[in-house]
């Protein structure tokens, strides 16, 4: 499936703010076999004054910018077009989850798809009894790693309640799961610390997620969102499956990837410093358009 995708955060402050410096993951990349990106450009108004384009450790692409002169206004624009590529049906080659400690011993690399980087804490998610204690009772040992992957992450979509608003981007984990609500950054944490806490290495994933109007309704303009998910390493045979816990599905050719990392803080689409008075506002709108 092709699309074109247009995104625009922007933001807007009390007062003029100079020194701003901004970390940007809003461009899509390709990745062999799944994600074809023909065209993407972001362009920042006003124009900084220093900008530089770059690929962080796990191969998302990343922009960083700079304004000297004094600001009132940030506006963050994305057009690409990328072609998504369903995953095959495949056969599950997975061994037991409780093997996948031995299969990592015998991994002897550290690349950026190693999974020894996802099995640890992170600066996100840290060992949270609750989240593990629920995921042992969820899965049964006799089960593939693919298996355990899914069922966790249908029996998160089934006990948590999705609720706009209801968290913030610094709610942690457990306080979202002891609330049994949140958006689909906290169902990916959740699922992610599960999966951890029951020795599958697992990471998080951003991007941008077709959505279809109700039957009968037109599309409207702007009404999709940035999303999140959970990508999951089920063996050496397996590799990596990516699940989608807020809509209990296994990702598909709908879902565009943006950026994948440990935990949200590995890709936060914007993050940054600035000096600055007063209140300020953002306004985030995306279109995702098959071509």
């Amino acid at each position: 499936m092709r699309y074109e995708i247009k995104s625009t955060i922007a933001y807007s402050y009390g007062g003029p703010s100079d020194h701003a410096r901004t970390v940007v993951r809003l461009l899509p990349s390709n990745i062999a076999g799944a994600q074809t990106i023909s065209s993407r450009l972001l362009t920042i108004d006003p124009m900084p004054g220093e900008r530089r384009d770059f690929t962080d450790f796990f191969g998302n692409a990343v922009t960083v910018l700079a304004f000297h002169d004094a600001i009132d206004q940030i506006t963050l624009s994305l057009v690409a077009q990328a072609e998504r590529v369903a995953d095959p049906a495949a056969l599950d080659l997975s061994p037991p989850f409780p093997s996948l400690a031995a299969e990592m011993a015998g991994l002897r690399q550290l690349t950026p798809a190693a999974p020894h980087h996802f099995l640890g804490p992170s600066p996100r998610i840290a060992p949270t009894g609750a989240i593990a204690d629920f995921a042992r009772s969820t899965v049964d040992p006799s089960m593939t790693a693919v298996q355990a992957v899914e069922t966790l992450g249908h029996a998160i979509h089934t006990t948590m309640t999705f609720r706009s608003g209801s968290t913030d981007v610094d709610t942690r984990a457990e306080d979202a799961f002891d609330r049994r609500e949140g958006v689909c950054q906290d169902f990916s944490h959740i699922m992610i610390a599960g999966l951890r806490g029951i020795g599958i290495p697992a990471g998080y994933v951003s991007g941008f997620l077709r959505t279809l109007p109700p039957p009968g309704q037109p599309r409207l303009e702007g009404a999709d969102a940035m999303h999140a998910w959970v990508t999951a390493w089920c063996g050496a045979e397996a590799g990596w499956i990516a699940f989608d816990p807020t809509n209990a599905t296994r990702v598909g050719q709908d879902h565009i990837v943006v950026a994948t990392g440990r935990d949200y803080s590995d890709v936060s689409p914007v993050r940054g410093a600035l000096r600055s008075a007063g209140l300020q506002s953002s306004h985030h709108s995306v279109d995702v358009r098959p071509l």
